[in-house]
């Protein structure tokens, strides 16, 4: 509990109010009035001190800002208006440029093509087969309607991981196929007869990368330790390691034709390696989210990068640069799938899949469908 005050604090504290209020009646007691109107504030603060505060806080704010004092309205102009009651003339509107055109209508598209049209007997409503979108300055890109085929059947359920299946490989000679899991194990399975070959362990958390090379007898993988291993297939023993990244390591790519190796992980970044030496070649920053997956291409872009962070990035392997930053997903970006022979890519998110034309990153169009996050995806050559 606090002591109760003594008269002396009593006294003491009357004689700080009392000082207070008198300086307080002296400051404003000077405050004349002339013909009805307050002075001016320079002159009421005869003491230099006070002079020099009330210049600091208000010398500032006396006058409007240049830029903001243009915008206001002259008082001319303010008279004729009140005169005349008229609202002010509305700024005129900016012409703005029109980036895309679109294609043919439905009338002229179905006159084009011979009168084929599809019509929606439900709502009677008539869409051309092919449609077009036309970029002033290219040209029209045409989405060829894809043929129907049966759909996919359930042929075999493959069983023996004790954790989620995070990645899978195929054999470039579609013999056998890898499997990466939350046990911390990669797992060689027959492609024909879905039994086991192989188990190799060496990872201390889960594996979230494979990758299998066409011309060398390696198999990369990478996981959540931020270990990159590449084993050799002959000794299915680990022969390198790829130190750098500081988080775990979610995807990895092989180039075609070079020997470089591709990954990227938790601490947004993607490092190019030398298969061989296992020297980092390049580390590409740019992303401020995690690398979720990463692929390569013989021809520029030869590295392709999504994001977390809602980005796709191109990448010029030489210079080890940004070419172009893809910004049209809302969230974030989990798969890439690059299609072998039309020079197009796709990215999956949750907002869908997007389709892009290399080398620029030119959008193409949106694949609907999906309600839900798309975690991988894969391009294969129409049959």
């Amino acid at each position: 509990m606090e002591a109760p005050q003594t008269p002396q604090d009593a006294l003491h504290l009357s004689a700080l109010a009392s000082q207070n209020a008198a300086a307080t009646r002296n400051l404003y007691s000077r405050l004349e009035l002339a013909n009805g109107k307050r002075q001016k504030l320079e002159g009421v603060f005869e003491d230099a001190v006070m002079k020099r505060r009330f210049e600091a806080e208000y010398a500032a704010v006396q006058t409007l800002p240049e830029a903001l004092a243009a915008k206001q309205p002259s008082k001319q102009s303010l008279r004729k208006t009140a005169k005349t009651g008229a609202a002010p003339a509305p700024a005129p509107a900016r012409k703005t440029p029109k980036l895309l055109e679109a294609g043919p209508s439905s009338s002229a598209a179905s006159t084009a093509n011979g009168g084929e049209s599809t019509t929606t007997k439900a709502t009677g409503t008539t869409t051309p087969q092919s449609m077009s979108l036309t970029v002033r300055g290219s040209p029209a890109i045409q989405q060829v309607k894809p043929e129907w085929h049966p759909p996919w059947k359930l042929m075999r359920v493959i069983s023996g991981h004790l954790g989620w299946v995070r990645s899978l490989a195929v054999e470039p000679g579609n013999k056998w196929f890898a499997s990466g899991a939350g046990d911390r194990t990669i797992k060689i399975w027959d492609l024909a007869t879905g039994s086991l070959r192989l188990t190799l362990t060496g990872h201390i958390s889960t594996v979230r990368g494979l990758a299998v090379s066409p011309r060398h007898p390696y198999l990369f993988s990478c996981g959540e330790d931020k270990m990159v291993k590449c084993w050799d297939l002959e000794t299915n023993k680990v022969i390198r390691h790829y130190h750098g990244h500081l988080s775990g390591v979610y995807t990895l790519s092989l180039h075609p034709t070079l020997d470089v190796l591709v990954t990227g992980g938790r601490d947004g970044v993607a490092r190019v390696w030398d298969m061989r030496t296992r020297s980092n070649i390049h580390v590409l920053s740019g992303h401020t989210g995690t690398v979720s997956d990463v692929k390569c291409q013989e021809a520029d872009p030869q590295v392709i990068t999504a994001s977390l962070d809602s980005t796709v990035r191109l990448w010029d392997l030489a210079a080890g640069k940004t070419m172009g930053v893809l910004t049209h997903h809302k969230k974030g970006v989990r798969a890439l799938a690059v299609h072998p022979t039309e020079f197009t890519f796709a990215s999956g998110s949750t907002s869908g899949i997007k389709q892009w034309k290399c080398p620029e990153g030119a959008f193409m169009q949106n694949f609907e469908g999906h309600n839900a996050i798309i975690n991988t995806m894969s391009a294969t050559m129409a049959q």
